[in-house]
């Protein structure tokens, strides 16, 4: 099926993952709008079928490039990626977040109600096969303890002005679909890692550090708890819910991989001790410092993706010990290039 897709935030992390990932389909024509902050990077985008695919640098949050982009390329199909989303960043400066997280969302809606809706529940018949996919987290569910999953069901708890912020632009695009009967679907997913992850994420912090010769810090004593998901596998699962999820619902997005905090770093630095040995003969590990932890870090995230495995046969391909050595070596490749060319 054609369709024009509008990608916002396709220069981050994921957004460019799923963008590469989906460039393959000629059926689509690609919009990919991003702000180009401090996380993005446009060297993440792959594309060889270029014909397809627009880049636009705006703001979500600002009303008429969004209508614009909806209007002149008739918009039919949404992928929301963009979001602050460094909840060190939301602790210290919360007001970025309000704006892209909340407003941002609201205006895309709104966008697409205009575009797509004559009236509520009344699409226009050129887009009666129109969907809105929101990318959220399950940090708006807030806290586990040693036991039990996040499941669809589970009550919104969030503990940190980012996830606050999440929660809330879920709330607005569950609004749109019981009030107006827009299209959406929204997915929930766990901490995703793998390449082209900013380098400020615990994963391409420790990487980095480690074969710099720094401290790794991790936050007070390691034993936080994350389920992992490698980056790849999230993007086949939100391609196969915008082809086949069922409008209105939510969607877990899991890996099934729950992992202590020292854990990771542990398993880097063993897998970095066999890669690219130091010259002092010691291990990684010896960098690994302890720090003072996060205001409100929350203690354990897992996710229950029975749902999107059973009804839309979704499963993750990567275990974290397989993921990571993918991972770790893309980042070798980044630094050891990034040395190179600095010489």
């Amino acid at each position: 099926m054609k369709r024009n897709v509008l990608i916002t935030g396709g220069a981050g992390f994921i957004g460019s993952n799923f963008v590469n990932f989906i460039s393959k389909d000629s059926e689509l024509k690609i919009i990919n709008l991003d702000k180009l902050t401090y996380a993005a990077d446009l060297t993440n985008i792959k594309i060889k079928n270029k014909k397809n695919y627009t880049f636009i640098k705006g703001d979500i949050c600002d009303k008429d490039i969004v209508e614009n982009i909806f209007t002149q390329y008739q918009i039919d199909t949404i992928v929301h990626f963009a979001a602050e989303s460094h909840v060190d960043n939301s602790i210290i400066d919360p007001k970025a977040f309000i704006d892209t997280n909340i407003v941002g969302t609201f205006n895309l809606l709104q966008a697409a109600y205009k575009t797509w809706m004559k009236a509520p529940n009344q699409l226009n018949p050129e887009f009666e096969h129109a969907r809105f996919v929101h990318i959220s987290t399950d940090e708006v569910y807030g806290t586990l303890g040693e036991m039990g999953l996040f499941t669809e069901d589970t009550p919104y708890a969030p503990n940190s002005p980012y996830s606050a912020s999440k929660a809330s632009s879920d709330m607005l695009v569950r609004s749109y679909f019981h009030t107006y009967g827009l299209p959406v679907l929204t997915t929930n997913c766990s901490n995703n890692y793998g390449p082209r992850q900013h380098e400020e994420k615990l994963i391409p912090t420790i990487i980095r550090k480690a074969i710099n010769e720094e401290d790794i810090p991790i936050y007070g004593d390691g034993k936080n708890i994350r389920d992992w998901l490698y980056v790849l596998d999230h993007c086949k699962g939100i391609d196969l819910i915008l082809k086949t999820g069922n409008i209105g619902e939510t969607y877990n997005i899991g890996g099934k991989n729950e992992r202590e905090n020292i854990y990771i770093a542990t398993t880097i630095c063993e897998i970095l001790d066999t890669i690219i040995p130091r010259s002092n003969a010691k291990s990684y590990k010896d960098l690994i410092t302890y720090v003072t932890d996060r205001p409100g870090h929350d203690f354990r995230y897992a996710i229950d993706a029975s749902k999107i495995e059973n009804e839309l046969k979704w499963s993750a391909e990567e275990n974290f010990e397989t993921g990571i050595v993918k991972t770790i070596k893309w980042y070798l490749n980044k630094y050891i290039d990034k040395n190179s060319k600095g010489r």
